[in-house]
């Protein structure tokens, strides 16, 4: 995006693609791990630790936060310190399919007859997992006679088409 930039990739886990990409283009980036975040500081929470997540991320003054590919729900706490807009990437409709193994449990659903499409979507982060206002969402069809593999990769190509638009749109750009 034009007068935007990517200044700092934070990750929960340390073997992503996420901080390999951030290297090659030197991209300021850390890992903060919620087991390894409390082994250090016996005593602390897991709310501690969202906490401590807003702190690092405000550290680098962003006018924006987004979460993509963060994996670990973060709690009220993180909301309570983050003082900027936060928008998420979930690979499900609103209201569907909320929380981990989105894909997976659409495409059960899509096998079973349940459902005839899942999508993507970029929402606003909210305390409620998933339920924030939806700012760019994107219909997938399930195929029967594809592959969870197969879904996926549809699914992940629409992301990253709309975690542009989403971070556009939040950023009135």
């Amino acid at each position: 995006m034009p007068d935007s930039e990517i200044i700092f990739v934070l990750s929960s886990r340390s073997k992503v693609f996420g901080l390999e990409r951030a290297a090659k283009h030197s991209i300021p980036s850390s890992v903060c791990a919620l087991k390894t975040y409390l082994n250090k500081n016996p005593g602390k929470t897991r709310e501690d630790y969202d906490a401590h997540v807003a702190g690092l991320v405000l550290e680098h003054k962003p006018d924006l936060v987004v979460l993509a590919g963060w994996m670990h729900i973060l709690s009220d706490k993180f909301l309570d310190v983050l003082d900027v807009p936060c928008i998420n990437l979930h690979p499900a409709l609103p209201g569907a399919f909320d929380g981990a193994n989105a894909i997976g449990r659409a495409y059960e659903a899509g096998q079973k007859g349940e459902v005839e499409k899942t999508g993507a979507m970029v929402h606003k982060v909210i305390k409620e997992v998933d339920r924030g206002e939806p700012l760019v969402v994107r219909e997938v069809p399930i195929n029967k006679d594809e592959s969870l593999e197969q879904l996926e990769k549809r699914i992940h190509q629409v992301e990253h088409e709309i975690i542009v638009e989403g971070a556009k749109k939040i950023l009135g750009l």
